[in-house]
């Protein structure tokens, strides 16, 4: 019997090798290391920041009130979340020793850890803050130690697990966008108007019909341009509210501590640590869904540095009073959409994110695009998503073994944070960080039932070649490892 085959660590890096130094047929460019020309490069950059811009400032705009900040305040967390979500992309495009996975990765601030910091700070004001801040050093620097051990679990996940995980992430955004379509803010009079949940088809239908009609750069860029007809048509509609404009500031740098210096409370930072440890599962499973969307699967040395760029900008970000950093789901949509897979244009996004978080006035330039128009660009970035889970669902041998069974209750697991968001409400808090996350709770189902049915307590079988089938067909070194 032919030995069972092994997990190659660099499998990637090793076809690359026989390729050429890119990991492209005879040696050319891979499209995710392309330089574009500059116009396109600001324009691509510009629409992933557009894309992103709501979720960046929406943990700092909720954080911010909860623990007794007021408005002026809240607006420079609003924009030190900015600059730090920039440099943290930067850190992950561009990298710089084993830091950063080179590929077209976004990162911004996680609401993974929006109610451990309102239960850390609330009504404790600057001090609320120091001590979010602390913890959050403490579970960056954590996190950046673990880095080389947590990305060994890239071994157990196979197309049935990453196919899995790639559409709850699709799926557990979109009610984001719904979210958005009716206009965001549950307390407002307008929420779920006819106005909102109109303008947000109107978007909608935009976007589709400029992918359709549109050609080569002008089709790429189909979302930005949506998002610019949709806030023009908005104008008229009267849900632009153009009160941020005139109150920001045209200069404002994230000045370090400035809210004090850091506070270490060990409760907290266990907490904070819990929720680190979460943002490196979801990071994980969107290197290896964003990996297969652009050609170039993520191999454990392009997780270790990806999670080590994760961890050490959730380090730093504090500096500059900014929260923990983690992979932004909604912009590896983008990507699948645009097939603008050049690492070089999200950097150039990171590069924007910088300059707004140090000119507020640009920044506020960004808000002007209503959520309703938002929403509807983000039922096709997150639906993106989630197409591309069920295509590598179509390759992962549903039919074989109990594979099947592993998605159905994978799935179903997953759901549960949002077809029922009470359902673990008697459960402690500390729990619910992991639990209120369906991609977290999803993957980790998706991994334990692969190693149950497939792995675990069975003698893999063998094909007429002598090389192991354990219910999923064997790839080649370029495509995502199967577990052993």
């Amino acid at each position: 019997m032919a030995a069972t085959p092994r997990f190659r660590k660099n499998a990637v890096d090793a076809s690359a090798a026989e390729a050429g130094t890119s990991g492209e047929p005879g040696g050319g460019t891979h499209p995710v290391d392309e330089t574009l020309p500059p116009l396109r490069m600001f324009t691509s950059g510009l629409q992933h920041v557009a894309a992103m811009y709501a979720g960046v400032v929406a943990p700092p705009m909720i954080v911010g009130p909860a623990v007794g900040l007021g408005v002026k305040e809240t607006a420079f967390l609003m924009g030190a979340s900015l600059f730090t979500a920039g440099i943290a992309t930067l850190l992950q495009t561009l990298g710089f020793w084993r830091i950063g996975a080179r590929l077209p990765f976004v990162n911004g601030v996680s609401f993974a850890g929006v109610t451990p910091m309102i239960a850390i700070g609330k009504d404790r004001g600057h001090d609320g803050i120091a001590v979010i801040f602390g913890a959050i050093i403490v579970a960056g620097l954590l996190g950046f130690v673990l880095a080389p051990y947590f990305c060994k679990l890239v071994r157990f996940f196979p197309p049935v697990v990453t196919g899995t995980v790639i559409t709850l992430i699709g799926v557990s955004l979109l009610p984001v966008a719904f979210n958005w379509s009716q206009g965001g803010n549950e307390t407002a009079g307008d929420y779920g108007s006819t106005t909102n949940i109109l303008m947000a088809a109107v978007t909608l239908v935009i976007v589709l019909a400029l992918r359709k009609l549109l050609r080569g750069f002008l089709q790429q860029i189909a979302i930005l341009l949506g998002l610019v007809v949709g806030t023009l048509i908005a104008i008229p509609a009267g849900i632009t509210d153009f009160g941020a404009l005139g109150d920001a500031d045209v200069v404002g740098f994230p000045t370090p501590f400035h809210f004090g210096a850091p506070q270490f409370e060990i409760a907290a930072i266990i907490s904070m640590c819990i929720v680190m440890l979460v943002c490196m599962t979801e990071s994980t499973a969107d290197m290896l869904a964003l990996g297969k969307i652009v050609g170039r699967p993520a191999d454990e040395r392009t997780i270790e540095g990806g999670l080590r760029a994760d961890t050490l900008g959730s380090a730093i970000s504090p500096l500059f009073n900014g929260f923990m950093c983690s992979a932004f789901a909604q912009n590896i949509g983008l990507v699948a959409m645009t097939k603008v897979r050049s690492r070089f244009v999200v950097a150039a996004g990171g590069v924007i994110l910088v300059l707004l978080g140090l000119v507020p006035v640009a920044a506020s330039v960004i808000a002007l695009v209503p959520l309703p128009v938002l929403g509807g660009a983000g039922i096709v970035l997150f639906g993106s998503v989630a197409a591309s889970g069920i295509q590598t669902l179509a390759a992962a041998a549903l039919e074989k073994g109990e594979n099947a069974l592993i998605v159905a209750a994978a799935v179903g697991i997953g759901l549960i944070p949002i077809a029922a968001p009470d359902f673990y409400h008697a459960f402690p808090d500390d729990l619910l960080v992991v639990l209120d996350s369906g991609i977290s709770t999803g993957c980790v189902v998706a991994i334990v039932l692969n190693l149950a049915f497939n792995h675990w307590g069975r003698t893999p079988d063998t094909g007429p070649d002598g090389e192991a089938v354990e219910g999923e067909p064997q790839e080649d070194s370029r495509a995502l490892p199967v577990a052993h």
